[in-house]
């Protein structure tokens, strides 16, 4: 198990963090996603501890606060040093009826880190996340309660979750304007069938120095291989989670053609399809950490097992091919005017 420094902190994450949005359940999504409870979920922490994960991520909306509980019960129950697990959580959505229980107002980002540090039983947070863009509350505000929680010692790091590379880059700016802890991560969905992100996002992460964790990176299990072609719907094998929450949205087209070409890379290596899409991720250089979720155990180790595989530039070459995004304007117009530079810069 690799480790990685998390944006342009001294902190250094395992390139695998265990997800906790299967802890909880409950009704509606919950009961969709997972129903792993106390018992079965300390098994999967201790589990992705000894491997070498030591990146643990959560939020305040999972299983409407139940994931936290579990997730820090199990720190405790499994009497985990605390200096040896960086601890991520997410505020921003709706925890409470009032027109100010939700959102990135100082308000609801002050009372969710309280929340959040109760249900963890943690005195301070590692990661604390914007879970989502609140176009209610301006920036500044924002990025202020954060440095507040920083000064105040219940966070030590911040990051932001599905925010637009334009949006990141403002905050930045005004984090170095005000002197205020700045954004150090994007939480963002990344997958070998949905590489949207690399139009905008990755080229500001890497000239801003922000890491990236992905989330879903199996595309809610449709990179797994176990979904046919011929039934977008439907799970080849019991407890596809797709069969009954399709989401996140994918090109199918473009999905079926991205497995296609990873079966054989899986076979050669006698693999799970579900390794090699991982794998694929591990490769990018962009990628601090990538998000894995599980209910059981064998599929945790499945996950697991993906820092193992190597692929090759010409298996890389291949699955970028497949997978490449169509060209889009500014894209291509960069591409095309700046070829003579990069030459320069290759000497």
């Amino acid at each position: 198990m690799r480790h990685h420094p998390l944006g342009r902190t001294g902190l250094f994450v395992s390139e695998l963090c265990l997800g906790t949005m299967t802890f909880g359940g409950g009704e509606g999504i919950w009961d969709q996603i997972g129903q792993v409870q106390q018992a079965d979920a300390e098994r999967l922490v201790g589990q992705a501890l000894d491997a070498g994960v030591n990146f643990i991520d959560t939020a305040d909306m999972y299983s409407g606060g139940r994931s936290e509980q579990i997730t820090g019960q199990a720190l405790k129950n499994l009497k985990v040093a605390r200096d040896s697990v960086v601890v991520a959580t997410k505020v921003f959505s709706e925890m409470g009826p009032g027109p100010n229980a939700r959102g990135a107002s100082r308000s609801h980002v002050i009372d969710g880190v309280h929340a959040s540090l109760k249900r963890m039983q943690l005195e301070h947070i590692d990661l604390y996340q914007v879970h989502g863009f609140d176009p209610a509350t301006p920036i500044e505000e924002t990025v202020r309660a954060l440095d507040h929680l920083v000064q105040h010692g219940l966070v030590r790091y911040v990051g932001v979750s599905n925010w637009a590379a334009w949006q990141i880059a403002k905050a930045l700016g005004v984090c170095e304007r005000l002197n205020l802890a700045r954004i150090e991560s994007l939480q963002a969905y990344y997958t070998l069938a949905g590489r949207d992100l690399e139009r905008e996002l990755v080229p500001m992460l890497k000239s801003e120095g922000v890491g990236l964790m992905v989330w879903s990176p199996l595309a809610g299990g449709l990179l797994s291989g176990k979904y046919a072609r011929d039934q977008p719907g439907q799970a080849d094998a019991a407890g596809g989670r797709r069969a009954t929450f399709d989401f996140p949205p994918v090109n199918r087209d473009r999905a079926d053609a991205c497995i296609d070409a990873m079966r054989p890379l899986a076979q050669a290596r006698n693999v799970s399809v579900a390794q090699i899409a991982l794998a694929w991720l591990l490769h990018q250089p962009q990628v601090t950490s990538v998000i894995v979720g599980a209910k059981r155990p064998d599929q945790l180790a499945d996950n697991l097992a993906a820092t193992t595989v190597t692929l090759n530039a010409d298996e890389l070459r291949q699955l970028d091919e497949v997978s490449r995004l169509p060209a889009e304007y500014p894209g291509w117009m960069f591409e095309r005017q700046g070829a003579y530079r990069r030459k320069q810069l290759l000497g």
